[in-house]
């Protein structure tokens, strides 16, 4: 091929395909542009993402609550503030009866139970009929009494025109002693009105019934039906049981600092019950060295009895300090064990912030790493705290 043919070809090839060499590094040029901007979009959205962790945790650390939401949990945000912290002093008691509101029913007189009408357990009301008892004295003297009234409504009948000032007298004053003598053996005013309206062969039988002294419940009744009994043997004892007291024992020297109608309360299963210091007591127990404290505590549920032995607490002294106090429901746990409480930012927005146990009190708790004033949730934190693990976020604000 000649030199002029060579030449025509490299021409023609080279408008047809273009040059080899500017084509590789336009080709390669092009790669490199697109890796390069490829690693830049990528990193631009590891700063994106960067930047929306930062904030997506700062927003998964609070709770959001709707008006809904509050309202049925029940959830209650008051202001932090200090609170006068009294000085208390702990000691063992036992539960006592009230003594004030107990009574024992006792005969007056010798006489056989013939009936009993309550038992062991049964809450009675004042003026119940209680025992049954049937005595020899007592027939004696309701006959003395029968006797004595008929001859006095005789006499009024016949008046002084008839019967002397002196007979009139006399058989009033004899009438008048036989009703005593009855009532001081136990009958009521009622029971001898009715006792001098029966006749015939029941009209002095001995026969009377025992009433209860009060309202309450038989604790005591150790007889049995047919028993002889002496004038001052126990049948029933009765109390009250829905004020009770607390008998415990503490270092003299405290007993100069306490005051009576103190504020005390007890610890019984896993329940703290309020009552009021009403006695100190004045004599050393012989054994331990000690005065004994009286607590009164009110138990309508009947829930206490006596002889359980309990915790006491009770204030002693006027001196107090002051701290920042939360109710016990009101700290919890956070997921990494420490304590926590829920502080409101906005109406409805909940941060769960740690805070420093200082002292444990009866429903309440003494706390520090929060400023007076700042807004606490004091009950419902249970709920808020529910809400918080849905997200699956754990808290580590230290």
């Amino acid at each position: 091929m000649t030199i002029q043919k060579w030449s025509l070809c490299i021409l023609i090839s080279s408008l047809l395909y273009g040059n080899p060499l500017h084509s590789s590094d336009k080709h390669e040029h092009t790669e490199t542009s697109a890796e390069s901007e490829q690693a830049h979009d990528h990193q631009a959205d590891e700063n994106k993402q960067d930047h929306g962790n930062e904030h997506g945790d700062e927003e998964q650390s609070l709770v959001h609550l709707s008006e809904e939401q509050l309202r049925v949990a029940g959830i209650v945000v008051e202001t932090l503030t200090t609170r006068a912290i009294p000085t208390e002093v702990e000691a063992p008691g036992e539960i006592k009866l009230n003594g004030y509101a107990s009574s024992q029913l006792t005969p007056r007189i010798e006489g056989q139970i013939t009936a009993r009408l309550v038992k062991l357990g049964d809450h009675v009301k004042k003026g119940q009929p209680m025992v049954t008892l049937s005595s020899a004295p007592m027939a004696e003297a309701q006959a003395e009494a029968i006797v004595a009234s008929k001859e006095w409504q005789r006499i009024k009948k016949l008046g002084t025109q008839v019967v002397s000032e002196q007979a009139m007298i006399e058989s009033r004053i004899t009438f008048q002693q036989s009703r005593a003598k009855l009532l001081a053996y136990g009958m009521t005013q009622q029971q001898i009105e009715e006792q001098l309206q029966v006749s015939g062969a029941s009209a002095a039988d001995g026969s009377f019934t025992l009433l209860s002294p009060q309202d309450g419940t038989v604790i005591h009744d150790d007889f049995l039906i047919g028993t002889m009994i002496e004038a001052g043997d126990l049948l029933f004892k009765i109390t009250d049981e829905s004020t009770l007291w607390v008998e415990a024992h503490v270092n003299p020297e405290l007993v100069s600092r306490l005051v009576i109608g103190a504020p005390g309360r007890i610890h019984s299963g896993k329940q703290w019950i309020d009552g009021k210091v009403i006695q100190a007591y004045h004599d050393l127990d012989e054994n331990t060295r000690t005065l004994g404290i009286r607590l009164e505590i009110q138990n309508p549920n009947h829930d206490l009895h006596p002889g359980q032995f309990v915790t006491a607490r009770f204030q002693v002294g006027d001196a107090r300090k002051s701290a920042l106090t939360l109710p016990v429901e009101a700290v919890l746990r956070s997921p990494d064990g420490d304590w926590q409480v829920f502080v409101e930012r906005e109406p409805g927005e909940f941060e769960p912030i740690e805070v420093k146990i200082i002292r444990k009190l009866p429903e309440l708790i003494v706390i520090d790493g929060l400023a007076p004033g700042t807004r606490v949730v004091t009950k419902g934190a249970f709920f808020i705290q529910s809400e918080l693990a849905k997200s699956g976020f754990e808290v580590h604000n230290h």
